[in-house]
């Protein structure tokens, strides 16, 4: 696993979400964070951001007696890499079924379906570009 394809696993994405609100941040911190919603100890907070470290998700930096956590990798990398794994799961790779699946099984709105297009529209307008 390296910082360019990161693979997070559920509980490391509400881990790096916690770090990308608040860093850099301590593990308490984080267990604050997430203690009301997954009742997760200190301990296994630590545990799980010492692995991501190792990991390449989080960098640590340490300020006398504290260890400060950071980000590793951008929201975007992670996201591109999630969507990316889904699609080559389900649907072999190919982006254009993918399209019409979310357009067929989702009630989007005049407005929704308007920022697709003009994303669309930007898309080919750069590609004409280069």
């Amino acid at each position: 696993m390296t910082k360019t394809n990161p693979e997070l696993t559920e509980g490391e994405w509400m881990i790096i979400r916690a770090v990308w609100e608040c860093e850099p941040c301590a593990a308490p911190t984080v267990q604050e964070a997430l203690v009301a919603e997954k009742g997760w100890s200190y301990s296994t907070v630590k545990t799980m951001m010492d692995r991501m470290v190792k990991k390449g998700f989080l960098e640590t930096e340490r300020m006398r007696n504290l260890i400060l956590y950071r980000s590793s990798i951008t929201k975007s990398q992670a996201q591109g890499v999630e969507i990316m794994r889904a699609v080559k799961r389900a649907f072999n790779g190919a982006l254009p079924p993918v399209m019409e699946f979310l357009l067929g099984n989702s009630e989007l709105t005049e407005s929704e379906l308007n920022e697709l297009e003009e994303l669309i529209r930007k898309r080919r307008d750069e590609g004409s570009q280069s």
